[in-house]
């Protein structure tokens, strides 16, 4: 299947309903790297239905793009791109191995994403699951994603995303970030994710955020009711993020993060570093309140640990393993 843009403004509401199979050309040479494989814009009122499957056949571009060592990895297409809907539903369809992400959110507002399911090797590259930015309202609920990086990432300018049971496994977790590296970024507010599980991840929920960065504002974070099954690290904020040394790790990132709650979290983790606070020394984390976490670690190096810098946790209920020691208990 060739790529295809359906494009408004309509005039009535528009349904399209994909009941069969649809591939992409397997060749990323043969398809254009500044147009998604299927892109639907300017539409109020759409609905993407009908139990299809959106087979982006990405094996050979992960093969021919190594995001390690060239930055021609994010010259592919995306599976599906949804850009300036309101009052919109994605539902009841799946995307399989997308060349790059398999969904991308920009410009949206009042946008659902109900029994969707998304799915990629763990070794597949920059597959994100669905990528949200730019948008306001956006609902993510009984989807299940999994894929080689993160299966939900969020962008700057993001307002009010509720996250409702989601299956995410394999991938990196549902990661706010990472932010800070380019100027202008606006703030992230109001991301509510609620009965999550988290199975063979590298990450549960994450906050990532670069040194050296240019200023931004992450606020409103709640977490709660989060099952972890043999998750890398369940709970991680990590603002010296930075990928390959790309970075001044000795400069703190200028991303402020506040207003953080973290509650009901249990399972197992697959290392010792169940809970990972690591905020930064330029603008500490403020408001961040941890309730009720039950992380098991059994390797042998010894129980699961925590590790905070320059953030002061209050706590609800209790804590295992012990969190941030010696921090000021609600």
């Amino acid at each position: 299947m060739a790529q295809v843009k359906l494009q408004g403004p309509c005039k009535a509401p528009l349904e399209l309903q994909v009941q069969a199979t649809l591939k992409a050309n397997a060749d990323p040479k043969q398809l254009s790297a500044d147009i998604e494989w299927l892109t639907v814009n300017y539409i109020d009122r759409f609905t993407l239905s009908g139990g299809g499957i959106f087979d982006g056949q990405g094996k050979a571009a992960w093969s021919q793009n190594n995001c390690k060592d060239s930055k021609s990895c994010g010259n592919l297409p995306n599976n599906l791109s949804f850009n300036f809907l309101t009052n919109s539903t994605i539902q009841d369809i799946t995307s399989q191995d997308s060349k790059l992400f398999h969904v991308n959110v920009n410009g949206c507002k009042n946008l659902t994403f109900i029994r969707v399911n998304i799915t990629a090797p763990p070794e597949s590259i920059n597959t994100d699951g669905i990528h949200v930015a730019r948008s306001s309202n956006v609902n993510i609920t009984d989807c299940v994603i999994g894929t080689g990086d993160d299966c939900i990432s969020i962008g700057d300018e993001l307002e009010q995303l509720h996250i409702t049971r989601v299956t995410c496994g394999p991938g990196h977790g549902i990661s706010v970030g990472s932010l800070g590296k380019t100027p202008g970024e606006k703030p992230v507010v109001g991301v509510y994710v609620k009965n999550c599980t988290f199975i063979n991840t590298d990450n549960g929920v994450r906050v990532k955020t670069w040194p050296a960065s240019h200023q931004g504002v992450v606020t409103d974070l709640h977490y709660e009711d989060i099952i972890v099954q043999n998750v890398t690290n369940p709970i991680v904020i990590d603002q010296v993020y930075c990928p390959y040394n790309q970075c001044n790790k000795d400069l703190p990132s200028q991303v402020k993060i506040s207003k953080v709650s973290i509650k009901n979290v249990r399972g197992t983790s697959r290392t010792q570093d169940a809970v990972l606070l690591l905020c930064s020394k330029g603008v500490p984390c403020e408001g961040v309140e941890i309730g009720d976490i039950d992380i098991a670690y059994n390797g042998k190096e010894g129980p699961a640990k925590s590790r905070c810098e320059n953030v002061k946790p209050t706590f609800v209920g209790k804590q295992n393993p012990p969190v941030c020691a010696g921090a000021q208990s609600a």
